[in-house]
């Protein structure tokens, strides 16, 4: 069986941010799934190749501003024109870290993805407000249920 791999984009400018991103990470390896390779990656440093190679995204990043990261807006500047006819339909999920009510930066986010037209494989995941520790069980669920979902061919 040929393995899958499943791409974790993030800005984590924080402890919390990190701990989020640390679990979307694990939910993905203990999904159960043994043919999932889960790479994680900072959003400066992850390049087109990277992106070709996998075949699934989660995009993570903090609310700056009401838009996405600096980091991330860059990762799409970078990829976009390099993977837009060769990675259409590709599965991803979205996960927000809003200190207020993440819709711009969802709304950033997903007018890119459109014009990538890559597919969402669920409902962004935006974690509101002031930090709360159920934060970290949702960023655990939402990486084993797109994990789950890729190895089987669902998204």
């Amino acid at each position: 069986m040929t393995s899958k791999s499943l791409l974790i984009v993030a800005h984590t400018p924080s402890g919390n941010t990190d701990l989020m991103v640390k679990a979307i990470c694990t939910g993905a390896r203990e999904a159960q799934v043994n043919q999932l390779i889960v790479r994680r990656q900072a959003a400066l440093s992850t390049t087109a190749q990277d992106v070709l190679s996998a075949d699934g995204v989660i995009l993570f990043t903090p609310e700056n501003l009401g838009y996405m990261s600096g980091a991330l807006k860059d990762f799409f500047d970078r990829i976009y024109y390099p993977v837009l006819e060769q990675k259409q339909g590709l599965p991803c999920a979205v996960v927000i870290r809003a200190g207020h009510d993440g819709t711009g930066t969802q709304k950033a986010i997903e007018s890119i993805l459109t014009g990538l037209r890559w597919k969402q494989a669920q409902a962004p995941l935006l974690c509101r407000g002031v930090w709360r520790d159920d934060f970290i069980q949702s960023c655990e669920e939402l990486g084993k249920t797109i994990a789950v979902g890729i190895d089987a061919g669902i998204f």
